[in-house]
């Protein structure tokens, strides 16, 4: 852990999650002292609390996150405003405080450490508890629907592309041929049924899993794509956004975003004389990774990439 965040008058509470890139992204973000600045996925306030440590009196900060968890982290300081939805609504909300223009916006992507650590949340495989995996506990959706109700199709692609399994088309045919004589309930449940069908590494292949389960009962790629396309009408001119991913469709969603401004296709069209002008500048050509002093305390970094893009 970095010297910045053991000096900081702000207590981290290191058992919800230690925060990544953490001098790295307050950089990024070019703090002014008087800005309003947004936290897209507070988690345990680490990220916010360094942005507040910048901020003077006149600086705001609006922190969003959708785990109800995450309320009892919130520092006792009047420049925060705590938004407990989804960032999918950052434009909405926003609006809603008259905040806009914001000078920056940080999203950290990663899945906190406590939501991994609390066994009956379904989010990690060391232990054992109900297939839910909802970061969003008000929504209905749990990883065990996903599993009952997808069809075969749905299933091989859920597991091809957001956790990149190798035999996803083998594994999707056996969730289906299973799931009628099988109890689903339970992550020993489906650690059991899957067993059959683990190639290589266990550990790793029932993590592969997880994380395609989890990405879509929480609808993760859509939130991140709705979240950026408000972005460039609330930013100021200079105003930066950070946002730091941890899977790698995540992390070319956000870099094909920097690149364009949008997510729509381009046509080209014989009667349309002006080109669209991309909104953003892209402050990072390459993505900024943990350094090895930070890996050595926090190994949850290592698939941590950074992204930089600032309001023209």
């Amino acid at each position: 852990m970095s010297k910045e965040i053991q000096n900081s008058k702000f207590k981290i509470q290191n058992n919800y999650h230690v925060p990544v890139l953490f001098n790295e992204s307050l950089e990024g973000l070019n703090i002014k002292p008087g800005g309003m600045y947004i936290d897209c996925t507070f988690g345990g306030g680490g990220h916010s609390r360094g942005i507040l440590e910048r901020l003077n009196e006149n600086g705001k900060l609006i922190a969003f996150d959708q785990d109800a968890d995450a309320q009892k982290n919130l520092p006792d300081d009047k420049r925060v405003t705590f938004v407990p939805q989804n960032f999918r609504h950052i434009e909405r909300f926003v609006k809603l405080y008259k905040a806009s223009p914001v000078d920056g916006v940080l999203a950290d992507l990663g899945v906190s450490s406590h939501q991994f650590d609390e066994g009956e949340r379904g989010f990690s495989t060391r232990f054992d508890g109900p297939l839910d995996m909802r970061m969003d506990q008000r929504q209905d959706k749990k990883a065990k629907d996903i599993l009952l109700d997808f069809d075969e199709k749905q299933l091989h692609k859920l597991f091809e592309q957001y956790g990149e399994v190798t035999n996803s088309k083998t594994l999707a045919k056996h969730i289906v041929n299973a799931r009628q004589q099988s109890e689903l309930n339970t992550i020993a449940d489906l650690k059991n049924l899957l067993a059959p069908v683990t190639k290589g590494n266990p550990n790793k292949y029932l993590a592969q899993v997880f994380q395609a389960l989890r990405i879509e009962v929480n609808d993760e790629m859509g939130a991140l794509k709705e979240m950026l396309e408000q972005l460039p009408s609330i930013l100021n001119e200079g105003g930066r956004i950070v946002v730091i991913t941890f899977h790698s469709i995540e992390d070319r969603i956000v870099k094909n975003f920097f690149k364009k401004g949008s997510f729509e296709e381009e046509v080209d069209n014989p009667f349309e004389m002006s080109k669209k002008v991309n909104p953003l500048k892209i402050i990072t050509k390459k993505p900024i990774e943990a350094s090895q002093e930070e890996l050595k305390n926090n190994p949850r970094a290592r698939s941590a990439k950074m992204r930089i893009a600032e309001r023209t």
